[in-house]
């Protein structure tokens, strides 16, 4: 029967570590071990830990070091890792109890599939419901490479499995990069094994203010950054990475909007209808900033945003 390490990288998240430890001892699947990386925690993470290694013993490794960052933290817990399968759990992030069976189906008497992954509900800091993202994705199975460096293919964090020995090929999470590190490693296998979907709602992703995700800047970096890393791969050629952009810039643009830079989304939403013009999304995203700012977004235009 197939084994499955649980990666839990935690950097100051004792609020909510309990409930996703919790979560992985709720699983219907049992043959599983926890790799729980604290990341240089400076808050009370080893006290929380504690029950847990009590309670779970040899299930549950607990590995201290220096504050590194997110791909820091997954790389130690790769190379502590032995189990044929890898499934990422962020620490604030919980899964529903069927998550590691549902996802492990997907490998079964496929071997040319090298991860899997499923849809999620977002959560706020409080667990409440913000979002169900279960709609079907194009494109969303098989040879997705192509899809997945345009994102026009969403891999959420807390649902993704890796087959072990395809991270041994491809290598681990690129350490410098300071997000989109997920997708990096998602897109390095996809170029070489074809990617399942278990079409259900397997775990809560959760959204905070001070989450990477809400961190706009960085994220358009680091996507640009994957960008540029992987053009000229097999199916990563001009137009894609022109695709690829496009979506970086209207996000980055629908980011500003929601915390009221105005001028800042309008030139970035410009930039992406330049590259991409026939892109719905762009073109809607587009629209809303213009009527945004005829019904009294105008004011902000004058202030000279980054």
């Amino acid at each position: 029967m197939s084994k499955v390490d649980v990666i839990i990288p935690a950097y100051n998240a004792a609020k909510y570590l309990p409930i996703a430890i919790s979560s992985v001892i709720g699983q219907t699947f049992v043959d599983w071990t926890i790799l729980l990386i604290d990341d240089g925690s400076t808050d009370n993470t080893p006290e929380v830990v504690a029950p847990f290694i009590d309670q779970l013993g040899s299930k549950l490794k607990y590995i201290r070091k220096e504050n590194g960052g997110l791909p820091a933290a997954r790389n130690t817990a790769i190379r502590n890792s032995s189990s044929e399968f890898l499934a990422l759990l962020d620490a604030d992030d919980v899964w529903f109890p069927s998550r590691l069976a549902e996802s492990l189906k997907c490998f079964e008497d496929r071997p040319q599939v090298g991860l899997s992954y499923s849809y999620v509900t977002l959560i706020d800091e409080n667990g409440e419901t913000l979002k169900i993202c279960d709609e079907p994705q194009k494109n969303g199975e098989g040879w997705i490479a192509p899809y997945i460096y345009m994102r026009r293919v969403h891999l959420p964090c807390p649902t993704v499995t890796y087959r072990r020995k395809c991270i041994d090929e491809v290598g681990m999470f690129d350490e410098t990069l300071r997000a989109a590190e997920d997708r990096d490693l998602a897109l390095r296998i996809a170029l070489r094994y074809e990617v399942a979907l278990a079409p259900k709602v397997l775990a809560q992703y959760r959204v905070t203010a001070g989450s990477m995700s809400t961190d706009s800047e960085r994220m358009l970096n680091a996507q640009l950054q994957f960008i540029e890393k992987h053009f000229g791969a097999p199916g990563c050629g001009v137009e894609e990475r022109r695709v690829a952009q496009s979506r970086c810039y209207r996000h980055y643009a629908e980011s500003l909007q929601s915390r009221g830079r105005m001028a800042a989304a309008l030139r970035s939403s410009a930039r992406s209808l330049k590259l991409s013009p026939w892109d719905v999304g762009n073109v809607r995203t587009a629209a809303s900033l213009l009527l945004n700012f005829f019904r009294g977004g105008r004011q902000a235009l004058p202030v000279r945003e980054p």
